[in-house]
């Protein structure tokens, strides 16, 4: 499947964006996930918006990724979600690859934090997510908090 990307501060999303990435959102974490809570918790106002659109222009991936101190102390990326639509196409692998090659260039090489749904633990891992202490619910949702540590420089 090909993705086209797009990355926006808050404030340079159109009201079409924003609307669309609100119903994504709402779509797998309230309904699907049956899981009412506070999605509009002012953190998007100071963050970056990572969209995915397929070739018909359908929002099939998101994330928002979030400068240091505002969930962590480190960069963390958050909302990931990728539409019902398109599971099992590899749409949440390419969305964490592309997150983390933005963070790159927006921040550099540095660590990320992500507050991860228990179930996605594995998924976190193959990106050299490690677990740090135990498991907490969050939403009534188990969580884990997952460290991505910075590349190691190479000195060749």
């Amino acid at each position: 499947m090909i993705i086209f990307w797009k990355l926006k501060k808050f404030e340079a999303l159109s009201v079409k964006e924003l609307y669309t990435i609100m119903q994504l959102r709402s779509e797998v974490f309230v309904v699907e996930q049956n899981c009412p809570y506070q999605d509009a918790d002012g953190k998007d106002l100071k963050g970056f918006h990572l969209m995915g659109y397929d070739q018909d222009g359908l929002l099939v991936g998101y994330c928002r990724l979030l400068p240091q101190h505002v969930s962590y102390d480190e960069v963390s990326i958050g909302r990931v979600v990728s539409s019902p639509k398109v599971r099992g196409t590899g749409v949440g692998k390419a969305l964490l690859e592309q997150s983390l090659l933005e963070i790159e260039k927006l921040f550099g090489n540095v660590p990320v934090r992500i507050g991860a749904q228990l179930y996605l633990e594995k998924f976190y891992e193959s990106f050299d997510f490690v677990t740090e202490g135990e498991q907490y619910l969050e939403d009534n949702i188990p969580h884990v908090i997952m460290l991505r540590k910075a590349t190691p420089a190479n000195d060749e």
